[in-house]
């Protein structure tokens, strides 16, 4: 390890409001010592007027990983953290272009970060690694509906971050009509074995040092009692939102077998995971990402700091603190800015 270099210039991949990048931002600024740079590919992302970054650039969809590298050469970025899944994909891919200049990647190796990005795929790999899972499977036609029990989950294979294009189907005739509409919209459907909320629904995060071991664990009980962390609910079912919040404890059967997973996955780096207690008290994930979540936030007010933490390592320094667990309820809300005609980000 080295010892510490003034004020590493992070850059944060982006930073469109309430989501994950504006969270990791918070994080930074939270602890203090880093210069902290966003981008984005729209004018309207609300990082670009959020005081916790120092400056923010709008970079070009079609010409996404060149700008970003151009990007870290002019502005000497020591540091890229993506702020969502399609640039945690984008830069993954792109991780050897951006070790040629110099530039560490906040994040979790590229290989694991692609084969968690499809989440038929996920479950597939999740299952031959011995972890409990609900049946998930991707649908190519209408008979794949079949194997898989109702009532069940419908979820685009990409890109489903914070539950987004997410049903809940009691018949197969439901199923595949959401099937049909996910197809309309250019996405792989992929059908999920519905998992009952009332025993509790977990988000955990695990961080892991780039060799492998296993640096902490965190779990958050999810409370349902704000529409914001609702997606959808009926009588009988509750599909949450990507706005977590409820009870930070030690749940320390939650935390091992997050481990576990993180551990047979091979991580070395964040990694995110939901689950919900199954009939026999099993937590039993039902999507994992391998990002940092956009519940960061809140685990840093409990004491976790694991987006600190794991820069730190990523740019070879010592972490300052050990992460520690503070246990109690942690809430959020949503933030509003005015921006005039002439403030828009060009």
């Amino acid at each position: 390890m080295t010892t510490d270099t003034p004020r590493p210039r992070i850059l944060i991949a982006g930073i469109a409001g309430a989501s994950l990048g504006t969270e990791i931002a918070k994080c930074l600024r939270h602890v203090g010592g880093y210069e902290i740079i966003g981008c984005d590919i729209s004018p309207y992302a609300y990082g670009h007027y959020d005081s916790n970054f120092e400056s923010t650039f709008l970079v070009d969809r079609g010409r996404y990983i060149v700008d970003l590298l151009a990007l870290c050469r002019d502005e000497r970025i020591n540091c890229v953290i993506p702020g969502g899944d399609e640039p945690a994909v984008l830069i993954s891919r792109a991780a050897d272009q951006f070790s040629e200049i110099g530039v560490r990647i906040g994040h979790n190796n590229p290989d694991l970060v692609e084969r968690l990005s499809h989440k038929g795929r996920c479950f597939e790999i999740l299952s031959a690694i011995g972890i409990a899972t609900p049946v998930t499977m991707t649908i190519s036609n209408p008979a794949d509906l079949h194997r898989v029990p109702l009532p069940c989950i419908i979820k685009p294979a990409t890109g489903s971050g914070g539950s987004s294009f997410v049903f809940f189907a009691r018949t197969y005739a439901e199923a595949e009509l959401y099937c049909t509409y996910l197809r309309n919209n250019k996405r792989i459907p992929v059908a999920q074995e519905y998992i009952p909320h009332e025993r509790g629904e977990f988000t955990v995060g695990v961080i892991s040092r780039p060799d492998g071991s296993c640096a902490g664990a965190i779990a958050l009980r999810r409370s349902f009692n704000s529409k914001l962390s609702v997606a959808m609910q009926g009588d009988d079912f509750v599909i949450s939102s990507g706005y977590s919040q409820g009870q930070i404890g030690e749940y320390p059967e939650i935390c091992a077998i997050a481990r576990e997973i993180a551990q047979r996955l091979e991580s070395t780096g964040p990694l995110n995971i939901q689950g919900r207690l199954a009939a026999d008290g099993r937590f039993v994930p039902f999507e994992i990402n391998a990002r940092f979540s956009a519940s960061t936030f809140l685990r840093t007010l409990a004491g976790f700091n694991e987006v600190d933490f794991y820069t730190r390592l990523s740019l070879g320094q010592l972490p300052r603190t050990e992460l520690g667990i503070t246990p109690g309820w942690y809430f959020r809300t949503l933030s509003e800015v005015a921006i005039l005609p002439q403030e828009l980000k060009q």
